[in-house]
């Protein structure tokens, strides 16, 4: 069967305004780029009926970086169902596990079967359309035993309570693990995993020595907690996963070629560190309660303003931040071979490079109290007086606390004008990811720019079948149903990727169907259903098709138009909302 010879494409012009492209790729996994601490990081507050996840050793190392196949397992599940977060900036294992995925779906209806039940589950669970969707998968994934079991190693009410939100998908994780032998393709990749684990080693060891060197104090053991940085490369790059159970900090990153946002990493052992010497203080805290009748206008999250030790804590954290920066001000250095005549111009100079650097640390002091965390001034000013004292922090911080003079902050706190939006914590600072390549040219696609979104397919064509599948989306929105057809040919012979495929496969069954050759788009539609991506519009899409012929008010085929095709409603006449094609597989 060819689909070259298709008759009267005089008709095409009208596919875009009656749905052909319309809305095509509803958001697989909608989620956020920005790393959303509110749900996911640490609480001051430890829960005490929590236990332990099951990849913490009791017996293990107080500090320590390892891998979890549960959490392998769940994040490529995950992906299988369209989490798409960060994919272009991950390291290349996510894709190859992804692929590897592709593969086993396509020659197994049981596999994709088990996919589909999987991926309906996340679909009707989603809640916030932001990180927080993902983050309850990874809390319950910390606390699950190895396959094939991979059952809950606590009982649920010793467990996070968004872990518990989601238990209901372990026997359908379990299905898909096996249908696509999930376990088997972890074993390929761990070597992999290990590679990234040892590129990280220096970097993290060099941050927690660093920073165990500026408060004079070791990783406490005092307490048997355990800090445990958990990689996982099938998760965004740009989130950090941050958590506290019990007294035990779990934070999962995803590294590539062996770099992690650190900072955030660092933020979270500050809190590792510090949280217990300020929890083991909290009466004497409890004596500035006065502070939070002067914070309630500020834009800090309900726990800052409503209970004085973690603003205490975040406060201390921000002051130690801001202290140890890298202020972005060039370094300098006195000449090793300066003459004894030029030491004043020298001096001079040093005392003006100093200025500049305390002009920005105390910038962002200033505007942390702004955001609300109005105690960040006074423990700067103690962090100073501590880096010209031998004591630790462990010792020193008592002095800190009990020397306070509550009045005087309070008063402090009363002369700030807050600002009016927070910033998020540390961990949610990342700025939206600025859209490029085939991401720009889907954005512009979406909004009708065709030369601009065709122009930078062209130049993406090496990168792989997406770009041809842009290009043909594009070609019918200009009135080529020939390069269309050739486009979508060449994506289904070389993508992976089944939503892609699937797609492909509903557009030229459409196309079909508009030149009345319906044995033939039937078998377009079948074709999508049996590459299908587990997304319900994919589905849907194509089980329509087969039941009824696709149509335009206006053809010849069918006078009656039937496009329920996703977001075709959107785009039909009368509605000046309309943006076609607004979403994109991944």
């Amino acid at each position: 069967m060819t689909l070259r010879n298709l008759r009267g494409f005089a008709y095409l012009p009208v596919l875009v305004s009656f749905g052909l492209l319309a809305g095509s790729f509803p958001a697989a996994y909608a989620q956020s780029s920005t790393s959303n601490s509110k749900n996911q990081s640490s609480s001051s507050q430890p829960v005490q009926q929590e236990k332990a996840p099951s990849l913490i050793d009791p017996a293990g190392p107080t500090v320590s970086l390892v891998s979890s196949e549960p959490v392998f397992l769940m994040a490529a599940a995950l992906n299988a169902c369209g989490y798409n977060e960060g994919l272009e900036e991950s390291a290349p294992v996510r894709q190859k596990v992804r692929d590897e995925i592709n593969q086993a779906l396509s020659k197994s209806e049981d596999a994709r079967s088990k996919r589909d039940k999987i991926c309906l589950y996340i679909a009707q669970h989603r809640m916030t359309g932001s990180e927080r969707d993902i983050a309850q998968y990874i809390s319950l994934a910390l606390y699950l035993t190895p396959p094939p079991e991979l059952e809950t190693s606590a009982e649920l009410t010793e467990m996070p309570p968004d872990s518990t939100q989601v238990v209901e998908i372990l026997p359908l994780l379990k299905d898909f693990v096996a249908a696509v032998d999930l376990h088997g393709i972890w074993l390929t990749v761990h070597s992999t995993y290990d590679r990234e684990a040892d590129s990280l080693h220096d970097p993290l060891s060099k941050m927690i020595q660093a920073t165990d060197l500026y408060l004079k104090m070791p990783a406490s053991t005092e307490y048997g907690s355990r800090f445990v940085v958990v990689i996982e490369p099938m998760l965004s790059p740009s989130v950090v996963n941050a958590r506290i159970y019990g007294t035990d900090f779990v934070v999962v990153v995803s590294p590539v070629n062996g770099k992690i946002r650190m900072s955030d990493v660092r933020h979270t052992y500050l809190h590792y560190v510090i949280e217990p010497l300020l929890n083991a203080r909290a009466n004497a805290i409890d004596r500035t309660q006065p502070i939070l009748k002067e914070v309630r206008d500020a834009p800090l999250e309900f726990r800052y303003r409503s209970d004085t030790v973690p603003l205490t804590i975040e406060c201390l954290i921000k002051a130690i931040e801001a202290r140890t920066m890298d202020t972005g001000v060039p370094v300098y250095k006195i000449p090793a071979n300066a003459a004894r005549e030029d030491m004043p111009q020298y001096e001079h100079e040093r005392q003006i490079y100093q200025q500049k650097v305390d002009a920005v640390r105390l910038a962002t002091v200033r505007h942390d109290m702004t955001q609300g965390f109005v105690l960040t001034q006074y423990f700067y000013a103690q962090m100073i007086t501590f880096e010209r004292d031998p004591a630790s922090l462990k010792d020193s911080i008592g002095e800190m606390v009990y020397s306070m003079d509550v009045d005087q902050q309070v008063h402090r706190a009363r002369q700030i004008e807050f600002d009016k939006e927070a910033d998020g914590e540390v961990l949610g600072r990342s700025q939206p990811r600025k859209l490029t390549g085939l991401d720009l040219a889907e954005s512009k696609l979406a909004g009708g720019d065709v030369a601009t979104a065709r122009s930078l397919a062209m130049q993406a064509l090496a990168v792989g079948s997406r770009a041809n599948f842009i290009l043909a989306r594009a070609a019918i929105m200009t009135g080529h149903p020939d390069e269309a057809i050739d486009r979508f040919q060449k994506t289904l012979a070389t993508s992976k990727d089944q939503r892609l495929l699937a797609w492909s496969h509903i557009y030229l069954g459409r196309m079909l169907d508009l030149d009345c050759k319906r044995d033939q788009a039937v078998s377009e539609y079948q074709l999508a259903l049996t590459v299908r991506d587990g997304e319900q519009d994919t589905r849907l899409a194509a089980e329509r098709g087969v039941k009824t012929a696709y149509a335009v008010k206006g053809h010849s085929c069918d006078d009656d138009a039937d496009d329920d095709s996703p977001g075709a409603a959107a785009v039909k006449p009368g509605n000046s909302t309309a943006q076609p094609g607004t979403q994109k597989p991944q």
